[in-house]
């Protein structure tokens, strides 16, 4: 395996070791794309601008289904189980010595109109892991084909997915925004 910095991907199936991220994190339910979505994506938006300064932070997502549902592998991940049964996690990175006090005062000082009174932001952190990963290059709805290039890279090695498929989304993007340029890093960590 070779070591990848973290928002880098090659346009080839590889497999790579990527580092630990701290982030901070909005948990979800539900399909991809509902009003829901868009608005938790916004909030943490806004929240990881106050805490890191950036324009226009990079936005991750992972995702997974409940507890009880058919085992899927990366290849066939969006296919075998209902998409709304879907949990995700909406994440943005922050620098590994942020503390929840000084997330929580970031949120106060991004006053988001996404913000509701009920949204939980926290730390969430990932271990630096082997992954297999791709750049996925265009619309969402083509990751489909993406994922079976990488689902047959896994075949190949003999892993399989061991936590919540990972999408690191490098191009801002709202409801609006045109897909044929944007580019999604698919990355599952595997053992």
């Amino acid at each position: 395996m070779d070591s990848s910095p973290h928002l880098h991907a090659s346009d080839t199936p590889e497999s790579v070791r990527v580092p630990a991220v701290t982030y901070a994190s909005i948990s979800g339910t539900g399909a991809p794309g509902t009003d829901e979505f868009y608005r938790k994506m916004a909030l943490l938006s806004d929240v990881s601008r106050e805490v890191t300064g950036e324009a226009s932070p990079v936005i991750e997502l992972q995702y997974w289904y409940p507890e009880g549902s058919t085992p899927v592998e990366i290849a066939d991940f969006y296919t075998v189980n209902p998409v709304p049964s879907l949990q995700y996690r909406v994440l943005a990175a922050v620098p590994e010595d942020t503390v929840q006090e000084g997330l929580d005062a970031a949120r106060a000082r991004a006053g988001s109109r996404a913000d509701r009174e009920d949204d939980v932001i926290e730390l969430y952190t990932t271990p630096e892991q082997e992954v297999v990963q791709v750049m996925h290059h265009g619309p969402f709805a083509e990751e489909f084909v993406t994922l079976q290039r990488l689902g047959s890279l896994a075949r190949e090695l003999g892993v399989h997915r061991t936590g919540p498929h990972h999408e690191l989304h490098l191009d801002a993007f709202t409801r609006e925004t045109p897909q044929d340029a944007l580019r999604t890093i698919l990355r599952d960590p595997v053992a």
